[in-house]
């Protein structure tokens, strides 16, 4: 067999790991371990990252008693964790594979000393043959700082780690030219850069996840455009990931082709910052224009109109254009006072210089 990816990230979500009823569906766990620790022991180098704590905690404690949703996720994943992670630990052992855990929060991403930190850690897992087992810690994560979904985290981890190719595994077999439902429809096998696909986007959301297909779709596109590949499969096929590792198979899914260009650590950080953005910076048409154009250009001064909050050197800012629409984010030059006084001047430096500028 050809393996056509020497390292992976895989995010398994809630779909994929219970049962109709919310419980934990060890049969699935224990063929996607089967599945994982065959890849393992041929040399992938592999990132886990895997949904099903809040469910988890849901079926053992059965509450019904009405709470606060950021209460019910503190309470059902501090109870739910440990399970999912004990369950993760004896299915590997079984393989000879040793699993470190790795609880994160969206401030770990805020900024690039946090960033690093992490990359870090997990870098060090990596070394030592320790497979990172990655979720949210939502025992700690208030509801305006918490990722959308896993789709999200596992969009950040992919990125950050550097890996090759990203499998978003789901209960069904990618994007569908219509209802999954209907079995008339087909699977959009491949998504090209700039590809719109708008129109057959289901909205709806996942039975014990936070996400559903639209924001799969978001973090598969913002991967891509970073040179990495990224499939959405179903987790519940036999073998699946053997499957999709192997050059020669040709199984069902979606695949949202890389980006071929070279892409910066740095721009790779940026890119996922948008929420943690501390001001904005307002442009005129033909700033826009430049900045989406075919070549590589800086935001200068002359192009700006407005400044919108109060930020520093170095801080994140979005990039939004006359109407107040998203351009993209970057790590600016000058603190807010400073960029007030350069609006609309010529022969300036830049205000956000190319390398530090991600684009939508």
């Amino acid at each position: 067999m050809e393996f056509r990816f020497k390292r992976i990230a895989i995010k398994i979500g809630s779909n994929v790991l219970t049962k109709s009823d919310g419980t934990l569906d060890t049969e699935s766990m224990s063929n996607l371990t089967n599945q994982i620790a065959t890849l393992y022991h041929q040399g992938i180098e592999i990132v886990v990252i895997s949904s099903g704590a809040v469910a988890s905690g849901r079926s053992i404690l059965g509450l019904n008693k009405k709470m606060d949703i950021v209460d019910q996720r503190q309470l059902y994943s501090t109870v739910g964790q440990a399970k999912l992670i004990s369950l993760y630990w004896d299915l590997f052992a079984k393989h000879h594979i040793t699993i470190g855990q790795v609880l994160t929060t969206k401030q770990n991403f805020d900024s690039r000393r946090n960033y690093l930190n992490q990359r870090n850690c997990m870098r060090v897992m990596l070394e030592n043959k320790v497979l990172p087992i990655v979720n949210e810690n939502d025992a700690v994560s208030v509801s305006e700082l918490m990722f959308t979904d896993n789709d999200e985290l596992s969009g950040l981890i992919a990125s950050m780690m550097g890996m090759e190719a990203l499998f978003i595994l789901s209960n069904v077999d990618g994007i569908y030219r219509g209802s999954p439902s209907d079995p008339k429809a087909e699977v959009i096998r491949e998504i090209k850069r700039g590809q719109d696909i708008s129109d057959f986007i289901q909205t709806t959301k996942s039975s014990f996840g936070r996400g559903g297909m639209q924001t799969k779709v978001s973090i598969a596109r913002k991967i891509a455009d970073q040179g990495i590949e990224v499939f959405i499969a179903n987790g519940r096929k036999e073998n699946i990931l053997v499957r999709l590792i192997d050059a020669a198979d040709d199984v069902v899914c979606t695949h949202f082709i890389g980006y071929r260009g070279e892409v910066s650590s740095v721009k790779k950080w940026i890119a996922h910052s948008e929420d943690f953005a501390k001001g904005e910076i307002k442009i005129n048409t033909n700033a826009v224009k430049a900045l989406m154009g075919d070549k590589a250009v800086s935001l200068l001064p002359i192009g700006v109109t407005e400044i919108i909050g109060d930020f520093e050197k170095d801080d994140i800012v979005k990039i939004v254009d006359e109407n107040g629409q998203s351009i993209g984010v970057g790590k600016v030059r000058y603190d807010s006072k400073k960029a007030r006084e350069l609006i609309g001047k010529k022969y300036q430096k830049p205000l956000v210089h190319y390398d530090y500028l991600y684009l939508e």
